[in-house]
């Protein structure tokens, strides 16, 4: 049974809301301080699976509700609270809301249909009970796998800024799961009901931007032939997901800092402002302080966008999780191929060991390829070589050509991985940015393993 505890200096007022809760089913523990509350959550938060927290208390108490709402959101992440006001104004919902609360409800106007409305709503937003196997099991559900405590810490990360209506910036190396983390987020968001609109910033062009992001009236420019909703109308009372902002030029940039900050959009060809109710999510592999340094990224954009920020760590930080990773795409081609395939202990320490420079996304990548292209149930090494070589190979010989007896496997690795490079750059006709994109590495990755390597790019383009 999920125990609902009532946090109000008015004990009437508990007593009559703890009759009407329990005659839902709920159990409730009812309590009339901030300090009293913090206390019994020290003991028993486990046990609690929603808080009804007023805002106002009297003069005994050190602390109000919003006060004890910021302590209960820093260490108690996995407790959605419902704020409850006699004097509740915009400015408080707002803040209650920032701060965390799922929902925001004033005395005047509760009645026990309100009441049963907002617990359903908060059941049904629970997450994870809070310790690290939920937060696994929260995290597989969303496409992220593993149990590395680096990758645990992120997931944490996640439910504690999620519940929240704070912009988040998501960094980390290409490849690493960047959008699944903003996905997360929107999932145990009090938003998870309405949209998560993507905005694929490299791939907006420059002349579009601002009707992309904002629409445009019909004949406000050439092409124009109605009227058109931006992102971030789409994106309303939901999330909107900044895909590498980092890759957003300068001069377009400040076209954000009004949407962002004060929630206004103007479409292109109009003199009307519109109201936006969007959580600004955002991710780059770029090192935006650098940028900043650089005159690249405006600052004031990054601290909008930076409310609190979430590392997605690279999958050599988390190399643990590697086999989890693979069980899952194992899992999903056989259920998808009505297929019994798996991979060897020894090569599932390959996978280990192996340095994945784009991340999850390799990774994944050369498991499917292997999975789909080996006729054996039972995928080794030389399947797994020749998935990620990018060269067509005519038996396991050839696949395994590159190791050697006399090299560390740190060496036979670090080969296999220059003759992909090198292969990738002959497909792509020496074209470094398009070998970058093939890879699934970024173009600063793929230049320090071309020096790295040694390796003659001018070798791969064809003389004309």
């Amino acid at each position: 049974m999920m125990k609902v505890l009532i946090v109000d200096d008015n004990i009437e007022f508990c007593s009559t809301l703890a009759d009407i809760v329990q005659s839902f089913g709920y159990d409730t523990h009812t309590l009339n301080s901030p300090e009293d509350a913090l206390v019994y959550l020290e003991k028993y938060s486990r046990k609690i699976s929603i808080i009804l927290l007023d805002i106002e208390f009297g003069d005994k108490s050190q602390m109000n509700g919003l006060e004890l709402l910021e302590q209960i959101r820093k260490n108690y992440i996995f407790i959605p609270v419902v704020m409850i006001s006699g004097k509740g104004t915009i400015e408080t919902a707002v803040r209650a809301t920032k701060l965390g609360a799922i929902n925001f409800i004033e005395k005047s106007i509760i009645t026990k249909e309100k009441i049963k409305s907002v617990l359903d709503s908060a059941a049904e937003s629970l997450g994870p009970a809070g310790d690290s196997e939920e937060i696994r099991k929260f995290l597989a559900s969303q496409g992220i796998f593993g149990k590395s405590q680096t990758l645990i810490e992120v997931g944490d990360s996640i439910i504690r800024f999620g519940r929240t209506d704070l912009n988040v910036l998501i960094t980390g190396e290409t490849g690493t799961g960047k959008k699944l983390v903003a996905k997360a987020l929107h999932s145990v968001s009090r938003r998870s009901r309405y949209q998560f609109v993507t905005v694929d910033i490299p791939n907006i062009p420059k002349e579009l931007f601002q009707s992309e992001l904002f629409g445009h009236n019909k004949g406000s420019f050439s092409g124009a032939t109605e009227n058109k909703r931006g992102l971030f109308q789409e994106a309303h009372k939901g999330t909107l997901f900044l895909d590498e902002i980092g890759d957003l030029s300068l001069d377009l940039q400040a076209n954000l800092l009004i949407p962002i900050e004060e929630k206004i959009v103007r479409r292109v060809g109009s003199v009307q402002s519109e109201e936006v109710d969007v959580r600004v999510v955002s991710a780059t592999d770029k090192e935006l302080l650098n940028s900043i340094k650089d005159s690249k990224f405006r600052e004031q954009l990054y601290h909008r966008l930076r409310e609190c920020e979430i590392h997605v760590p690279s999958l050599s930080e988390r190399a643990e999780d590697i086999p989890d990773i693979v069980a899952f795409y194992v899992q999903k081609h056989n259920q998808e191929f009505n297929e019994s395939k798996f991979i060897s202990p020894s090569a599932i320490e390959y996978l280990s060991e192996k340095q994945w420079n784009g991340n999850v996304r390799e990774l994944s990548s050369v498991v499917r390829v292997a999975l789909q292209t080996t006729i054996r149930d039972q995928i080794e090494v030389s399947d797994l070589i020749k998935a990620n070589s990018g060269s067509s190979y005519h038996g396991d010989v050839q696949a395994t050509s590159v190791l050697s007896s006399d090299r560390t496997l740190k060496e036979d690795l670090a080969e296999v991985d220059k003759k992909k490079i090198e292969s990738t750059l002959r497909t792509c006709n020496g074209n470094v940015s398009k070998s970058a994109a093939l890879l699934g590495v970024s173009r600063e990755t793929l230049h320090n393993k071309i020096r790295r390597y040694d390796i003659n790019v001018q070798s791969f383009r064809s003389k004309k």
